[in-house]
């Protein structure tokens, strides 16, 4: 009698446990809008004409929560001369009917529910997908695990997108060849770099001791990375960035063109780490972003608004 009498009560435990998971579940807005427009590609200003989300590159930090449906509505400028789409990778959805292009002027949208945690690449997926990836359509969506505990809490958080400058934008053919002039991280060369860089403002900050979470996505088009911190070793690695995928203590990890992975990174003293692609071609010619560890590293650095640094 006593095991029958546990029935009941694991059903009720059961129960309370899925209408939990439900009423946790939640309904996002998220709109995006296709822009073409002249961004710097450089620490000096050098403009670039760009095709873009919300007028930036990479375009706006999607977060949203396991289990979340998100409601996404693609506005197509009317001054835009390109029609443009939006691929999630973390949505499952009809590549025809849900990814299709909308022309300048136009709209669209279409509904998924963020299935499984983890950072995704997101990008436009109009023809050909090349040029419009290759000039700055692509960005990041987070899904984070419902299980607040399901990966340690990060103490800062930054989000780091790889891709190539092809010098003509225009030419499908050279981004084709893989003629690439350089390789970047967030849009810009040796954007948080300023040893290699004098022109460099910006760097990613820390303190000692912080679990530091970079969420990287690489946008491609054609190139691998080799994501390695100089002087510094991953404390974890969530491929895809999903919990259940970790690995402890890599040197390296690779992330191929259209893949993302979740990597945290820890110092136990002052200084820099130099986060890197290591086939270094890529590397030295502007994908070197510098952590710098202090104990009086800027508070908001790393938090908010503030895990894609501008």
């Amino acid at each position: 009698m006593k095991a029958l009498r546990t029935i009941p009560t694991l059903l009720f435990a059961a129960a309370a446990l899925l209408a939990g998971a439900q009423a946790y579940a939640k309904t996002v807005k998220v709109t995006l809008t296709a822009k073409e427009v002249d961004l710097p590609i450089d620490n000096k200003g050098t403009m670039y004409r760009t095709w873009t989300f919300d007028g930036q590159v990479p375009g706006t930090v999607v977060r949203v929560t396991e289990g979340d449906t998100v409601e996404f509505t693609l506005i197509n400028d009317k001054a835009n001369k390109n029609s443009h789409s939006v691929d999630f990778h973390a949505a499952r959805a009809d590549v025809v009917k849900d990814f299709e292009s909308v022309k300048p002027g136009e709209q669209g949208s279409y509904t998924f529910t963020a299935d499984y945690p983890g950072v995704f690449f997101y990008h436009c997926g109009a023809d050909p997908m090349i040029q419009h990836i290759a000039r700055g359509m692509y960005g990041a969506i987070i899904v984070d695990p419902k299980d607040a505990k399901a990966m340690p809490k990060a103490d800062r958080e930054y989000v780091l997108i790889q891709s190539e400058l092809y010098p003509n934008p225009d030419s499908q053919a050279d981004m084709m060849a893989n003629k690439w002039s350089n390789v970047m991280f967030n849009g810009s060369i040796f954007k948080y770099d300023p040893v290699h860089d004098p022109n460099a403002s910006r760097m990613l900050q820390a303190k000692p001791g912080e679990r530091v979470r970079i969420y990287f996505v690489n946008a491609g088009v054609n190139e691998f990375s080799s994501f390695h911190p100089i002087a510094g070793i991953w404390d974890r690695v969530y491929s895809s960035g999903n919990p259940k995928n970790v690995q402890v203590g890599l040197q390296s990890f690779v992330v191929g063109p259209g893949d993302a992975a979740t990597f945290d990174l820890i110092s136990p003293k002052e200084g820099a780490n130099a986060i890197v692609t290591h086939s270094l071609r890529g590397a030295l010619s502007g994908a070197i972003a510098i952590m710098q560890f202090s104990n009086d590293a800027d508070p908001k650095a790393g938090k908010g608004d503030n895990i894609l640094v501008r």
